[in-house]
This record gives structure tokens, sequence and C-alpha cells, in this order.
């Protein structure tokens, strides 16, 4: 699920190479922590968050096999 995200989120980000991903697995819940440039930020959110809301939905619907519940962090490098 982590490489769907990873692929979503790469092919909007314009520097895709400086994203960094934060894996916490604690059993059945992960939180995956992405850290993006100012100026990927909105890219990746898109208008009225619309790209992060579809990406959380297709993360939801493929980890319902995994038996995971998958939470979704965008964060703004330099933003604590």
């Amino acid at each position: 699920m982590v490489e769907l995200i990873k692929f979503v989120i790469g092919q909007f980000a314009e520097k895709p190479d400086e994203v960094e991903y934060d894996i916490a697995d604690s059993g059945r819940e992960v939180t995956v922590t992405v850290t993006l440039s100012p100026s990927d930020m909105g890219k990746v959110i898109g208008r009225q968050g619309k790209i992060a809301k579809a990406l959380r939905t297709l993360v939801k619907a493929g980890s319902a096999k995994e038996n995971k519940k998958y939470n979704i962090e965008i964060k703004e490098r330099g933003e604590e």
C-alpha cells in the first residue's frame, strides 16, 4: 500500500526525489507521514483537497484486503 502512496504522490510532485515518507506501523494501524517542499504542497493536495481526498479513498479501498487502517498525513517541510 505504501508503494501506491509513493506512486500517486510521485506523479503530482514536481520534485518527487525530495519527498520524504515516514511510516509508523502499530499493528492494525499504519500512519504514513508525507513531507513535501512548499512548492509541491498545492499540487499534491489539489484544489479544495480533492487529490488528497482521492488518495485517501484509494488507500482505504485497497487496504481492506490487508485488514489494516492507513492514515495519510501531508506536511510541509519545516513544519513541526
